[in-house]
């Protein structure tokens, strides 16, 4: 095992450490908890969005946190739940008088620490409404059992441009569920990925060899076999992720194209040409595209594929509402009806850019 770390049971709070003191005037730890990542600039009498994880995904959770996004993220070690009691502090944290909405992953661990936050959030008389990204179609059949990946970044863009905006809990919450039902995502894995307190692959891909739909832990995917040019794997995600949420010609569609990890840039244009070749011969138009490392599983090699059904103009909006944290910004663009620009940009509604 090749990493640069100290001991290998300190890698979450290492990296905490060193994300505080690059950041410190954005973000802070709440009642001394490292693990309690909030946004150093409250605002009174806005909804709080507190989402949470294990690390080992950047920028997925914590990077999420900022203005125009998130209020908070509860860190878990690699791969594991942040507990009810971290959660909870980050909750009284940035709690804002507007009540608080939980936005996370679909995972076991997960479901149960939040909700025992939530009843600890009741007892102080703080209303709560929560809700789960579930976006992996390759991961089962039933909707309420599929797991959370990269297109719950589209869930954070509406919810959190929502809540900027002033919007109630119920309306923060309704925002999220519109994105939720109008996102689908597929991934696939060219290389394992090391943890470090493990210290050796989470699992075995042979030379030449990718894995269809594996989850970003290592989760078993539909097949492994030979790898596949980037025309024949955008043909097979974007066959299964329009089975499962037809789009009509003339509709549009938010396209992210995520990095794993190990995935270079050039890469991932190399495969949103082949979707974008994809979407056009449908019909489909692409309203905004996102391409870079949005939802990481450490080193692994690969990429994921989400597309987002623009539903209505409100999502339109939410979608490009500027937002801004230390990991990834838009910028609002005054030439733009209604658009924005990416950090680092050239000014067409393009490529957002993770700072």
């Amino acid at each position: 095992m090749k990493k640069i770390i100290n001991r290998p049971e300190d890698y979450a709070l290492d990296m905490l450490k060193g994300i505080y003191v690059a950041h410190g005037k954005e973000v802070k730890a709440a009642n001394g908890d490292l693990r309690a990542y909030c946004t150093a600039r409250k605002h009174e009498g806005k909804v709080a969005i507190i989402t949470g994880g294990g690390s080992g995904h950047l920028p997925l959770f914590l990077g999420y946190v900022g203005e125009g996004l998130l209020d908070a993220c509860a860190v878990g070690d690699v791969f594991q739940s942040p507990s009810a009691k971290t959660i909870y502090s980050a909750t009284q944290e940035v709690e804002a008088g507007a009540g608080v909405l939980y936005l996370y992953g679909n995972y076991t661990g997960d479901i149960m620490n939040f909700d025992m936050a939530a009843e600890m959030c009741e007892d102080d008389d703080i209303p709560v409404h929560s809700i789960v990204g579930a976006d992996d179609v390759a991961s089962n059949t039933d909707p309420g059992k599929r797991r959370g990946v990269a297109g719950i970044f589209f869930l954070y863009k509406c919810a959190g441009a929502k809540a900027a905006a002033g919007g109630t809990l119920d309306e923060v919450l309704a925002a999220a569920q519109a994105a939720k039902d109008a996102t689908r995502t597929i991934g696939f894995s060219l290389t394992p990925c090391i943890l470090p307190e493990v210290g050796h692959p989470n699992f075995t891909l042979d030379d030449n060899e990718m894995s269809m739909g594996m989850g970003i832990h290592g989760e078993p995917g539909v097949w492994n076999g030979p790898l596949k040019t980037a025309d024949e794997i955008a043909a097979e995600c974007m066959e299964k992720l329009l089975a499962d949420m037809p789009v009509p010609a003339g509709d549009e569609v938010a396209v992210l194209i995520n990095g794993l990890g190990a995935t270079s840039q050039e890469e991932l244009y190399i495969l949103y040409g082949s979707v974008a070749n994809i979407l056009k011969e449908k019909g489909i138009k692409v309203y905004r595209s996102f391409i870079g490392e949005y939802a990481t599983s450490m080193e692994m090699m690969g990429a994921s594929i989400s597309i987002c059904k623009m539903v209505n103009d409100a999502m339109r909006h939410q979608i490009d509402y500027p937002c801004h944290t230390p990991f990834y910004c838009q910028q609002q663009d005054e030439a733009m009806t209604g658009g924005v620009t990416d950090g680092g940009c050239d000014g067409t509604r393009g490529n957002s850019c993770a700072l």
